[in-house]
């Protein structure tokens, strides 16, 4: 057995004995791929004298009761995009022309308090209704929880869930900015959430006494994509293309993650989890369709 370490890239290069079967054994060899952000574009022509008809667009709506709290209450939409209205006699309230995304829908008004005190709204393709509320006759002080996540690159438009002494979920605004008003005292757990990034704290315990509290921050950190890079040295039989297969335990079971024949001699898996560790193995594929036996197995831990 050979192992070559290359001091550049920190990896490693397993060659072992090839071993032949009908259609051919395929040697195996893994790279664990330093973190690395990969930004894609494209470009194109556009015909200014093209007339593209208008983005469609969906509506969000909901009941505030009774209606001796929810007539004129006031319903504030941040998240996606920002408005404000004003529900109906009734109760009712509707917010119109938005778009796709994710919105939080807060009501308020002097002299009540509303359970939930804030909800997200996700419009995927369709209209959003039953966002309701209750309204209740304040009988005591109310008092309120805020704060900003940082950079806004991972704050603006994060969700941020609020449970504990009472249960809401709002939407920071473009600039990380969110808070939680009309909570009665007691102890409160603000936890944020935004794909593809975590923060630090996870998630803070607030205590509400006589007075409300800001200053609840959270810092938004980019999570680090990862991949392995699968390299194998040729069949010495003729052969079509390559499998590769995956499994998160040793000897398998594995599972084939080339959607096609590959007809390289290499394969990038860019669908790997921080903090587990892979087991790759490939096979050959002759002109009839017969597949090899595995080759040796390698493994990659991904960080």
């Amino acid at each position: 057995m050979r192992i070559e370490q290359d001091r550049n890239a920190g990896s490693a290069l397993v060659d072992l004995p090839v071993l032949s079967s009908r259609a051919g054994r395929a040697l195996l060899c893994v790279v664990a791929l330093l973190p690395a952000v990969v930004a894609w574009g494209c470009s194109g022509v556009v015909n200014s004298a093209a007339t593209q008809p208008p983005p469609q667009t969906y509506s969000v709506s909901g009941t505030i009761g009774p209606a001796s709290g929810g007539s004129g209450a006031t319903v504030t939409l941040s998240g996606a995009a920002a408005a404000t209205t004003t529900a109906n006699g009734t109760g009712n309230y509707t917010f119109t022309g938005l778009a796709n995304g994710t919105y939080a829908v807060t009501p308020s008004r002097t002299g009540y308090t509303f359970n939930p005190s804030a909800q997200t709204a996700t419009v995927g393709g369709a209209n959003v209704t039953g966002i309701n509320f209750t309204a209740t006759a304040q009988t005591g002080q109310t008092f309120s929880i805020s704060g900003t996540i940082s950079p806004t690159t991972g704050g603006s438009g994060a969700t941020v869930a609020l449970s504990g002494a009472a249960s809401a979920a709002t939407v920071t605004d473009s600039t990380g900015n969110y808070s939680f008003a009309s909570l009665a005292s007691g102890t409160y757990l603000v936890t944020p959430a935004n794909t593809g990034y975590s923060f630090s704290p996870a998630n803070q315990s607030i205590n509400i006494g006589a007075a409300s509290v800001s200053g609840v921050n959270f810092t938004a950190t980019a999570q680090t994509a990862h991949s392995v890079a699968l390299t194998w040295n040729a069949s010495t039989s003729t052969v079509s293309g390559y499998n590769a297969y995956r499994s998160t335990a040793s000897g398998g079971p594995y599972t084939k993650i080339n959607p096609s024949l590959v007809a390289v001699l290499n394969y990038t898996d860019s669908t790997v989890l921080s903090g587990t560790t892979y087991y790759y193995v490939t096979t050959a594929v002759d002109s009839s369709g017969s597949e090899s036996i595995f080759s040796n197995q390698v493994s990659a831990n991904i960080p």
